[in-house]
């Protein structure tokens, strides 16, 4: 991947100081922030906390010059560049893109955890903040989330009551704060393989026992996508005319869908929602979930179909086989094999409704990393059901 070109524009105190940069980032992703801050704080010479992002250049949320806002906690030793990149103002902009907001979130996370010692800045974008507080020889998280995130530690919670050693420890919790304790080990992506392999049949444990019990959490059941997807569609500007007609003939078959994915026999239950390897971390023995932020009621074959976007194809049907067999205990006389074909087309038509709920609570220079995703996901739904064998 390409590193970023990194340019940030400085304020202190509700003073716009000036800018600094290009100066290089080595990790690509945009949200990644962390190489931000320690880049301007070499050159400024002061602590910052990096905001937002303000403008790009590049593509996918990926390289290329890309600028951000950052607020310094000193006034810099330092003369600044003039400026032509504006704060600007958006009544959508997340709390923690604001210095008062951001500095709020980390005094509370600081006294609750006990920190002791300075904050490490990991990511920031629309959808979270994430950042990790030292507390002696360990660490706690705070994560910040925007309104239409779900309640996190309700869905912690709920896998604590069954799966205790699979989630993190909640610290402490109100809404658009969350502070976790440490999850020790390293993101699945990639290897450690077996670490990812573990998490598979542990989730699918954990859900066929909180199927009935997952009170509180938004309902995203299969029958409400129906209604969720005929509000969406008109929305939907990016589609091609043919597309958009293919779509609604969709829409005519997805109660039958529901019903013969229904049929398959296994339960509606807490739904991580983004099941992917980066939301794994393996310490060598223990395999720990983590962000819940899109956590529903729903089918579990939404976290079975997940992982296999970001898998090669020998290790997605180990995996396969791994969430078959599970449930296959789990829920006898179920046909989960079954269950993964029929909820392919449903579970991108949820990701479309999801991403434009994103779009529709975040601000405008934010919106980069999600536009178009709406229509993508109609995409794979039209290809799903084409796909489909419904003989």
């Amino acid at each position: 991947m390409t590193e970023r070109s990194v340019t940030v524009l400085v304020t202190y105190q509700g003073e716009v100081l000036g800018q600094v940069g290009p100066f290089p980032v080595a990790h690509p992703r945009w949200q990644q922030t962390g190489g931000v801050a320690e880049g301007a704080e070499r050159l400024l010479g002061v602590p910052v906390l990096v905001l937002r992002l303000l403008t790009h250049g590049g593509t996918g949320g990926v390289g290329g010059e890309v600028a951000y806002h950052v607020e310094a906690l000193g006034r810099p030793p330092v003369t600044l560049a003039p400026t032509a990149l504006e704060v600007g103002a958006d009544p959508l902009r997340a709390l923690w893109a604001t210095p008062d907001g951001l500095r709020a979130a980390l005094d509370w996370a600081a006294e609750r955890a006990g920190a002791t010692g300075p904050v490490r800045q990991e990511k920031s974008w629309n959808l979270s903040g994430l950042y990790r507080l030292p507390v002696g020889e360990g660490a706690a998280w705070l994560k910040t989330t925007p309104p239409f995130a779900v309640d996190e530690a309700l869905v912690i919670r709920h896998l604590a009551s069954v799966a205790p050693e699979s989630v993190p420890a909640v610290l402490a919790a109100e809404p658009g704060r969350l502070l976790l304790g440490d999850a020790p080990g390293v993101d699945c992506w990639g290897l450690p393989e077996d670490g990812m392999l573990a998490a598979v049949p542990r989730l699918a444990a954990a859900q066929a026992a909180l199927a009935g019990r997952a009170d509180g959490l938004p309902d995203r059941t299969p029958r409400t996508l129906v209604s969720a997807f005929a509000e969406l569609l008109p929305r939907l500007t990016g589609l091609t005319t043919e597309e958009r007609t293919a779509a609604a003939r969709l829409l005519t078959e997805l109660p039958s869908i529901v019903d013969e994915l229904a049929a398959c026999g296994l339960p509606e239950t807490l739904v991580h929602g983004d099941f992917h390897p980066g939301n794994w971390r393996y310490d060598g023995e223990r395999t720990t979930l983590i962000d819940f932020s899109d956590s529903y009621l729903g089918h579990p074959a939404v976290d079975g179909l997940r992982p296999r976007d970001f898998l090669a194809e020998e290790r997605w049907l180990t995996v396969r086989r791994l969430w078959i067999d599970a449930w296959t205990t789990h829920a006898p006389g179920s046909d989960p094999a079954r269950a993964l074909e029929l909820a392919e087309p449903l579970v991108h038509l949820g990701y479309a409704v999801r991403y434009q709920e994103f779009l529709d609570g975040i601000e405008a220079t934010e919106q980069v990393y999600h536009a178009g995703d709406p229509e993508s996901e109609v995409r794979a739904a039209l290809a799903a059901l084409a796909a489909l064998d419904r003989s």
